[in-house]
């Protein structure tokens, strides 16, 4: 899925604010404890709470095989200022019964309500469709988590439907929002025609 670019653990992307990096095992602690939080938890389709250290650990390993293989692209969040904080997670991934890559995303609560995430999933949505040549994303969001919705929104993603999609860490079906964005419209969105010239 993605190319050997971003097959190295010296990849990031850089924003006006954010690194986007690869997960290290130090990020371990962080993940449990902001992804543990069951206010970040609570809105996502995996995520315990508490989410015990070994998971956290887990996890990581699992990411960097993932982004070794060009499997998925799982990105750490970091702060521009703090590059080895882990604030958040923003991910592009397959899985074998969706024919589209899908976007998901966390951020710590400290973290919210200053549009990091937005930026965040805007660059990664450009590295997707940039390096990648992905011609569609997809991602859901909760029918209660309108902040989740607003992101994508803001990412150029349309509203394609209502499902209500098991959610492991949740105890059964939850009623969710689908989403998807197209290349043509990613492509819109960044001025360009689809040949490749300025709009």
């Amino acid at each position: 899925m993605f190319p050997d670019l971003t097959r190295d653990d010296v990849f990031r992307i850089e924003t006006r604010r954010l690194w986007l990096r690869w997960p290290m095992a130090r990020d371990a602690e962080a993940v449990s404890r902001l992804a543990g939080d069951p206010a970040v938890a609570g809105m996502t389709a995996r995520l315990p709470s508490p989410l015990p250290l070994h998971e956290a650990e887990s996890f990581v390993i699992r990411a960097r095989a993932a982004n070794t293989a060009g499997e998925g692209l799982i990105m750490a969040l970091c702060r521009r200022a703090a590059p080895a904080n882990l604030i958040g997670v923003v991910s592009v991934t397959g899985r074998p019964d969706e024919p589209e890559p899908r976007l998901g995303y966390w951020l710590g609560t400290p973290f919210w309500g200053d549009g990091l995430m937005t930026e965040a999933a805007l660059a990664l949505v450009d590295a997707a469709f940039a390096y990648a040549g992905q011609p569609a994303l997809v991602s859901a969001a909760m029918i209660g988590n309108r902040g989740s919705q607003r992101v994508l929104e803001k990412c150029g993603f349309r509203r394609t439907g209502e499902s209500a999609p098991v959610f492991e860490a949740r105890g059964g079906a939850v009623p969710s929002y689908d989403f998807r964005l197209d290349r043509a419209t990613w492509l819109d969105r960044r001025g360009m025609a689809v040949g490749g010239r300025s709009a």
